[in-house]
C-alpha cells in the first residue's frame, strides 16, 4: 500500500510537470519576431518569381493557418495543441519541410542523438567515478594526485573549447578522424556501424572528455570524506583489505549522490545536444532545434522542446523510484 501511494504522488507530480513544460512550450515560440505564415509565403514568392494578389494573398494565408492549427484566437490553438499532443503525439506538419510530419523528423533524429549522448554520459560517468574513487581512497598517493590534477584542468574547460581543441588537434593536425559526419540516416545497417562509430568518435571524446572532469572531482570528495566515516575506519581496524574497504564501505556509500548526478545528466542530455550537433554536423535532434528557431517553423520547435521537457521529466520519476533501491534509508512511504 505505502508503494502504491508513493508511485501515485510521483506520477500525478510527472503528469503537472508536462502540463506545465508543455503550456509553457506552446507560448514561448510565439514571443518569437519572426512568423512562419509570413516567412513560408514569402519564400514561396520568391521561388516561383511572382506577387500573389493581396486577395490571393489572404487566402493562402487562411489556408496555412487552418494546416498548422494557427488558425482562431490563442485559446482555440491552446486546446487544439493540447488535444493533439495528448492523443496522437502530432505536431502536425513541419513548415520548413512541408508536408513531412514533425513527429516522422523527431523520431528520425531522436535515436541518433540518444546513441551519441546518453553513451557518451555513461562513460564520463563510469570513468570519472572510478579515477575518482581512487584518487580519493588512496588521497596521499602521488600517483592520485595526478589524476585529481586531471580533474582539475578538465572541468573548468567550456565545451567549445574542448570540441574546437579536438576537431584541429584529430581532424586537422592529425587527420585521424573526420570533421563532420558523413554517414547515412537512413536505411542503417549492420555492416555501418563501423562506420557510424568512426563518424562519431569526436563528438563523442569531447562529450566524455568535458564529462567526466566534474566526476572525477566529486567522487575524490566523496570518497575522501567517506573512508572517514566511523563504519568505514572499523572496518580498516579489522584488518579488511584496501580493495573491500574502497568498493563495499566507501564506493556504495560514495555513490548515491552520485547516482542522481547520472539520472538528471541523462535527462538533460538535449541540452547538450545542439552545440554538440552544430559544431560535428550530427543528425540527431539538435540540428532540428536549430533549424526550427532559424525558420520560425512553430510546429518542429514545440515537437523538439516537448522531447527535451519529456526525458528531463522521465529521468525524475525513474530517480525517485529506484533511488530507494540504491539507498536502504530510503523507503517508499
Amino acid at each position: 500500500m505505502g508503494f502504491l501511494q508513493y508511485l501515485l504522488k510521483r506520477i500525478v507530480t510527472y503528469i503537472v510537470v508536462l502540463f506545465i513544460g508543455i503550456t509553457i512550450t506552446f507560448f514561448l515560440p510565439r514571443l518569437l519576431p519572426s512568423n512562419p505564415i509570413d516567412n513560408y509565403i514569402a519564400q514561396m514568392q520568391n521561388q516561383a518569381g511572382q506577387t500573389l494578389t493581396p486577395e490571393a494573398t489572404q487566402k493562402l494565408r487562411v489556408s496555412l493557418e487552418q494546416l498548422y492549427g494557427l488558425n482562431g484566437n490563442i485559446v482555440t490553438q491552446y486546446l487544439t495543441y493540447l488535444k493533439r499532443i495528448v492523443l496522437n503525439f502530432d505536431f502536425g506538419p513541419s513548415l520548413s519541410s512541408y508536408p513531412r510530419p514533425v513527429s516522422q523528423m523527431i523520431f528520425a533524429a531522436l535515436p541518433w542523438t540518444i546513441g551519441l549522448l546518453v553513451s557518451t554520459t555513461i562513460i564520463a560517468w563510469l570513468l570519472g567515478n572510478g579515477i575518482g574513487l581512487v584518487a580519493g581512497y588512496f588521497n596521499n598517493n602521488r600517483a592520485a594526485t595526478v589524476l585529481e590534477v586531471v580533474g582539475v584542468v578538465l572541468y573548468p574547460i567550456p565545451y567549445y573549447v574542448m570540441a574546437l581543441s579536438v576537431i584541429l588537434l584529430l581532424a586537422y593536425v592529425w587527420p585521424i578522424f573526420p570533421l563532420s559526419a558523413t554517414f547515412q540516416t537512413a536505411g542503417i545497417s549492420f555492416g555501418q556501424i563501423s562506420t557510424i562509430l568512426y563518424n562519431s568518435a569526436l563528438p563523442a571524446l569531447t562529450l566524455v572528455l568535458t564529462g567526466f572532469g566534474w566526476n572525477i572531482l566529486s567522487m575524490k570528495s566523496l570518497a575522501y570524506a567517506t573512508k572517514e566515516e566511523p563504519y568505514a575506519v572499523f572496518a580498516r581496524l579489522k584488518g579488511t583489505s584496501d580493495w573491500t574497504r574502497m568498493s563495499s564501505y566507501v564506493f556504495r556509500n560514495a555513490m548515491l549522490p552520485q547516482i542522481t548526478s547520472l539520472v538528471l545528466s541523462i535527462g538533460t542530455i538535449f541540452n547538450g545536444a545542439l552545440i554538440t550537433e552544430m559544431l560535428f554536423s550530427y543528425p540527431g535532434l539538435g540540428l532540428l532545434m536549430r533549424t526550427a528557431a532559424g525558420s520560425g517553423d512553430y510546429n518542429l520547435l514545440y515537437g523538439s522542446i516537448t522531447m527535451s521537457i519529456i526525458a528531463v521529466a522521465t529521468a525524475g520519476l525513474i530517480l525517485d523510484l529506484v533511488y530507494p533501491l540504491f539507498d536502504p534509508r530510503i523507503r517508499y512511504r
